[in-house]
Order: structure tokens, then sequence, then C-alpha cells
């Protein structure tokens, strides 16, 4: 996903003048094309991530389209005030791309760990939240952002994710996709934990508890009109996230559903706790550990209808 999502900006670079690459301490050999065939729309920064932000925010306001790469605490948590600041509230076209969502760099510790990343961004007046589920989605979404007229943070998993089919090849920022027909269970994934969700789900149903999945690869803006939909008639809504439970698609769902005019289905949120990682394990050993693979959600599914 990582690898299609730069080299994505490469080829966006060449169908579009306006497209600027900024990395911030990236790996070497990254887009080595980009820079020798756009020399002068290529720029290491430097760790300094409030600077990039600035940067960034002055090449917008210059008519570009900037790209920025680097981890994502360092890209949400270090420089959220100019994020805030620069970005949102002029409103500027910046993509920030944030390597290492949820807890891809869990073998580095709580600092490299975007637990509360999409809470922070969320919050964020103006700013798209996006979360791809593969690589295959990435390569649909990122034409998607050249247009786009504010800011974008596009979280990024660990690459190689299964992917998820996607029979009608689109993707539009804000809208989500259906996966299965009408059914009392109804469980809502984003990233990377769409595909356990959808193998739930059909586990689920081969049991005889009908369950469907609704992908929101946008968490903000939500698709409220298509949650609406699906959760007209449900008995159980499940949200599930490589997040904190707090502030991110969990929250987004139960603010959205309390806000329609009609009784609230019950709703369980599965994600992380709100707590630092402590505990340098995999990224699968967490999300097993925290409920968040195939067997956890449905076993999630199971408690809750009894």
């Amino acid at each position: 996903m990582r690898n299609t999502c730069l080299n994505m900006v490469h080829e966006l670079a060449k169908r579009d003048p306006r497209v600027v690459y900024i990395g911030s301490d990236p790996g070497p050999g990254t887009l080595t094309k980009m820079q020798s065939e756009f020399p002068d729309r290529f720029y290491i920064e430097g760790i300094s991530e409030q600077n990039v932000i600035g940067m960034a925010a002055g090449l917008a306001m210059a008519g570009y389209v900037p790209y920025v790469n680097t981890i994502a605490t360092f890209l949400t948590r270090r420089c959220l005030e100019q994020v805030a600041i620069d970005l949102c509230l002029h409103g500027l076209p910046v993509r920030l791309i944030g390597n290492g969502g949820g807890m891809v760099y869990a073998p580095l510790g709580p600092t490299h760990t975007a637990i509360e990343d999409v809470a922070l961004m969320r919050a964020l007046p103006n700013m798209a939240v996006v979360a791809p589920t593969d690589a295959e989605e990435m390569r649909r979404f990122m034409p998607a952002t050249l247009d786009w007229p504010g800011p974008i943070y596009i979280r990024l998993a660990k690459g190689k994710d299964p992917v998820v089919p996607n029979p009608d090849g689109r993707f539009e920022i804000g809208k989500g996709r259906v996966f299965g027909g009408p059914a009392p269970v109804v469980i809502a994934a984003t990233g990377v934990t769409v595909d356990p969700a959808i193998a739930a789900a059909q586990a689920l149903t081969v049991d005889g508890i009908a369950a469907r999945v609704v992908a929101f690869q946008t968490v903000a803006p939500l698709d409220v009109e298509l949650l609406a939909e699906v959760t007209g008639d449900a008995r159980l809504v499940v949200t599930v996230e490589e997040h904190v439970r707090n502030g991110g698609l969990g929250t987004a769902v139960l603010e959205a559903l309390a806000d329609m005019d009609r009784p609230l289905p019950r709703v369980i949120r599965l994600g992380l706790p709100a707590a630092f990682r402590h505990h340098y394990g995999s990224q699968a050993n967490h999300l097993a550990q925290e409920g968040l693979s195939r067997e956890g959600i449905e076993a999630a599914v199971r408690r809750a209808l009894k």
C-alpha cells in the first residue's frame, strides 16, 4: 500500500504540473524516479515536521498540490498546531501521507504507534480522513486527491494487505461500500480491518446469523446517508478499527446515529484501549490480542447477540 501510494504521487505528477512531493526523513531510494524526472517538484526537507507543514502550506498557496510523506505519529502529534492553523484554517489542498497507521510500527514502541491519529485529524475542521483498504483501493483513490478542495490525511497500512474485491472499480471520497444484503447485524469497518470484518460476517452468515459489512474508507466526511440506510432495521451495529475506541470510526458512527431522528440500535465499538502500548510485539499479535482479527470480531458479535 505504501509503495502504491508513493508511486501514484509520481504518476499524478506526470499528468498534473501542480503535484509536488515533500519527504521528511524517508527511506533511501524513495521515489528516486520522480526525483530524476521532476527535480524541481521533489523535496526532502528533513526531520522538522512543523516546518514541512509550513512549507507545504506556502506551496499550496502558490497553486501547487503538495503530498507530504512521513511517519503517521510525527505527522499528527508533532505538528498538530501547524496542520490546524496552516492547512485547515485556510482549507489548503495539502495531502498528508501518514505511514504506519495503527500498530504497524508496534516493534518500535509507543512513540511510533499511531493509535489516535484518526481522532486528531477528524477533529479538525476542513480535514478529510481516508484509510484505504488495500493497495488496489489506494490506486483508485489517489486520482481523487488531485481536485479535492481541502487537506486530506491519508492513513497507510503496513503493505501487502489482502485485497478486498471491488467489482465497480470506483472510489469516491466521502462514500462507503456495502458487502452483503440486508441483515440485522451491521459491521462497520475502515482500513485494513475491512478484510477480517468481511470474513467474520461470512462465517456468521453461514452459521445462521445474517451479517453485512459497511466499509467506511473515508472516516471524515462520514457517509451518513449510507449509514442511515444500512442501519435502519439493524439489531446490532459493530464498529471495527485499528485505533483507540475514542474519537475514531466508532465515535463517528455513534455521533451520526445519535443525530438521526429514530431509536438507536445497540452499538459495540471494537478497537484499541485508550492506553499507550508498552509491548513491542508484532502488529498481528497486538490486533489479535485486542479482538480485531476475524475470530475476535465474530466472537464479539456472538457475545452481543446473547
